[in-house]
């Protein structure tokens, strides 16, 4: 036995324990984007492209999260992420409004849909917060043709830390490496901005709208309360 599953469970808690060094103050920046977002009744809308597209549910319609939540689902799910053109067609079918926040996670922060999507909110002057792994967005070149990277656009970048090609245990007899980090690391950072802007709020004296899990008796009814009062905007493409 070579004890994957072993090295993998101690490369993540590792990963976990060391994602916010270097980073509080970016954390702190995010969180103050998302407790303005919430407090000017705005909409924190989160998009990721392929398996990002977990990090971005992570932090939409979640059990103690914020009701002003909206993930943005692409149709092709990432399947024309490649093709210039796309993300900027995409942005004109989009309900997003200056007084929101958008969350774009990539790792490697190259290809044109991020990018186009990125550059239409900041036309829109909407805040733009970036998950991506910083080290490998910066040795890596751009598929647009402006030859920006997304984490060029960003108010506020946040580093999940992964390497090149995201798995980060080499196998004896595999071509490849296996145990990707970047859901982790990933939603750990925003799953801390969120809690840390929950915090900012409180201490503006505002309680924010947030998600009872419907598994709770009593919840569907409390949750509905809230969405009643955004469903103009949360049901919106």
């Amino acid at each position: 036995m070579r004890n994957i599953g072993k090295q993998f469970n101690d490369a993540i808690i590792n990963c976990l324990e060391h994602i916010a060094d270097g980073q509080e103050e970016a954390i702190a920046k995010a969180a103050e984007i998302i407790a303005d977002t919430i407090e000017n009744g705005g909409i924190v809308q989160s998009f990721g492209s392929g398996h990002s597209y977990g990090n971005a549910l992570e932090i939409s319609g979640r059990a103690g999260g914020f009701i002003q939540t909206k993930i943005i689902n692409e149709p092709s799910r990432g399947n024309y992420e490649m093709i210039e053109g796309v993300g900027t067609i995409f942005m004109n079918h989009l309900d997003l409004q200056v007084q929101d926040c958008l969350i774009i996670i990539s790792n490697s922060g190259r290809n044109p849909l991020g990018i186009e999507m990125a550059m239409a909110a900041k036309k829109m002057g909407v805040k733009l917060i970036v998950v991506t792994a910083y080290d490998v967005a910066s040795h890596s070149t751009s598929r647009h043709s402006s030859g920006k990277m997304l984490h060029e656009f960003a108010d506020v970048i946040l580093d999940n830390k992964s390497i090149f090609g995201d798995a980060c245990i080499e196998v004896a007899g595999l071509p490849v490496k296996v145990g990707g980090t970047s859901l982790y690391t990933g939603s750990m950072l925003l799953d801390r901005a969120t809690m840390d802007a929950i915090d900012i709020l409180l201490e503006r004296g505002v309680t924010p709208p947030l998600f009872m899990s419907a598994n709770v008796d009593g919840g569907p009814q409390f949750n509905q309360k809230y969405l009643d009062m955004y469903k103009d905007r949360l049901r919106r493409y």
